[in-house]
């Protein structure tokens, strides 16, 4: 392919964290890296989670050969069971990640039969003009992978979520040998994780938080309530062990909880001790200092199980002063304020809480700057792309690449929708394809758009104000009303004046319409809405949405 091109195009997971999913194009066949979700933010009312736009793949889906998935977290594999539906090609895992997303797929489309393909650290899979191969890295959960592309233009290597840890918990380390050898060769492409690209120094190995946990344990004379992401597989298992050790049974809170543990042991990444393991009606029978809770709620979600916990609403467990709650996770940015909130409760409960900011009961599960260096100097680049991180993190893991002696012009920092091009003669930016995010509702999948959000924060922020008339259809005389309804506007009870008030006005618009004879619905409607938009913002400085309801009898 001396005059071929190779195109490299983020979906999403550039300028934010989670919902990571990467494009890659040579010739007429497309592989895609992940496809996760993330959780919403405060100013996206009442959205469940949000996908990455895949309009780019969907309109192109005859070049699709597969979609690789590196690990088994939320955002990497969480947009599957809405985007498979659309786009029902092999997809590539090993064999947790696939558990864990059949898992996914049966509770959200059941009977949907996904081409699911297990592979293993080494395996390397045809798809195209692409020999995609998988190689070992540690992270938080066991069997993540990096990708790499072999394309005939070079090799793509994507580092997928990653860490550099001597120590795993099950002791399988990140593959150096193999990463060294594709360095060797020569890498055409790096993409690799910047999570943790302002943080300098080397991430923790996760064993820091099992000695942690021994030493809550060997203290506490309560219940021990662990919180943590339910895919924190190592955690979890650590969590487990120390119970044991201590002659503390185990309980499981939370569905996402019940279930990854569930398929973890099933398939055998999980150990649990014969008689470990017990209900949750069975641990609140027990004495407190023999019980050991694992639950979800680590980012204070408000229907998880400890969030429920805090606020005294989850029946079958309470929290009693000398229970000790660790919090085992750091708070997703837009999380922090949640995660607070649910610390202070838990402290008016009188429980002992003990959190990433005050104990070492959290490690990262990504690399920091020592070990970004590392990984850049092992596979040795010719063009470098900083992927999973906001836009800030991108920026400071390319300062980092620049000051390894990769060429500036050799460094691309984008944004989700740019097409990052690599032919023989250089790499350039080589404009945009469709993407953004996707909103899902309940069983909604992007119908709820900016108008629909604008409402929702103008009926969250100013309430809303209904007024129902009756008209007469031959002679459009008022039969019944004006009545006026009011919905987190005012208490109309305490506001009665001022609802008469309303009623005045919209006599007094009725009355003008009459008189010129201007009857038609939908010019009273917005006259009956202007002029309650200015009268309510004059009396009160609020403007609440305002819905005429006419009726003709």
């Amino acid at each position: 392919m001396r005059n071929g091109r190779l195109q490299i195009i983020p979906l999403g997971g550039l300028g934010e964290i989670g919902k990571n999913c990467m494009a890659v194009r040579c010739g007429n066949d497309i592989v895609v890296i992940d496809c996760g979700l993330m959780f919403p933010e405060e100013e996206l009312l009442g959205i469940d989670v949000v996908i990455p736009d895949v309009s780019y793949l969907v309109e192109n889906r005859q070049m699709v050969r597969a979609i690789v998935l590196t690990h088994g977290h939320e955002d990497h594999i969480g947009a599957l069971p809405y985007v498979l539906p659309q786009l029902n090609v092999p997809v590539y895992g090993t064999r947790l990640t696939l558990g864990l997303l059949e898992g996914k797929l049966e509770e959200q489309l059941p009977g949907f039969k996904a081409d699911l393909r297990v592979v293993k650290p080494r395996d390397v899979v045809e798809c195209g003009c692409f020999k995609v191969e998988f190689i070992r890295v540690s992270h938080s959960i066991p069997d993540a992978v990096a990708v790499a592309l072999h394309t005939p233009l070079g090799v793509v290597l994507h580092t997928g979520d990653f860490k550099v840890d001597h120590t795993p918990v099950d002791g399988e380390l990140i593959d150096f040998h193999r990463l060294a050898q594709l360095g060797e060769r020569g890498v055409l492409v790096l993409l690799s994780d910047s999570t943790n690209a302002e943080h300098t120094g080397y991430t923790m190995s996760e064993r820091v938080v099992g000695e942690t946990f021994d030493e809550v344990f060997r203290r506490s004379r309560g219940r021990v309530i662990i919180a943590t992401f339910a895919t924190n597989i190592h955690r979890v298992q650590q969590a487990i062990l120390v119970a044991q050790r201590y002659g503390r049974k185990v309980a499981v809170a939370g569905r996402s909880m019940v279930n990854v543990v569930s398929i973890a042991h099933k398939l055998g990444y999980l150990n649990l001790p014969q008689g470990v393991m017990v209900e949750l009606e069975e641990a609140n029978r027990l004495p407190r200092h023999q019980v050991a809770i694992l639950t979800t709620g680590s980012q204070g979600e408000p229907m998880s199980a400890l969030t429920r916990m805090a606020t005294g609403e989850f029946k079958q467990l309470e929290i009693i002063p000398g229970d000790t709650i660790i919090i085992s996770a750091v708070p997703i940015p837009g999380n922090e304020k949640l995660v607070a909130r649910v610390v202070d409760q838990l402290f008016k409960r009188g429980a002992m809480v003990l959190y990433e900011a005050v104990s070492a009961v959290h490690v990262s599960g990504h690399p920091c700057q020592e070990e970004l260096k590392l990984m850049i100097n092992l596979t040795r680049p010719r063009y470098f792309i900083p992927v999973h991180g906001e836009y800030r993190m991108l920026i400071r893991h390319a300062e980092l690449a620049r000051e390894l002696g990769l060429r500036p012009e050799n460094i691309f920092v984008a944004e989700n929708g740019q097409i990052i091009e690599i032919t023989p003669k250089g790499g350039r930016f080589a404009g945009r394809v469709s993407a953004g995010r996707v909103l899902v509702d309940g069983l909604g999948v992007g119908d709820v758009g900016n108008i629909v959000l604008r409402d929702r924060k103008q009926l969250a922020q100013d309430g809303i104000l209904i007024v129902v008339v009756a008209l007469s259809q031959e002679t459009g005389q008022v039969v019944a009303g004006p009545d006026v309804i009011s919905r987190g506007f005012v208490y109309v009870r305490e506001a009665e004046a001022l609802m008469e008030e309303v009623k005045a006005q919209v006599r007094a618009i009725l009355d003008r319409c009459i008189e010129r004879k201007s009857l038609e619905w939908a010019t009273i409607k917005s006259e009956v809405r202007e002029t309650l938009s200015r009268f309510l913002y004059e009396r009160t400085r609020r403007r609440p949405m305002i819905l005429p309801i006419i009726m003709g009898v």
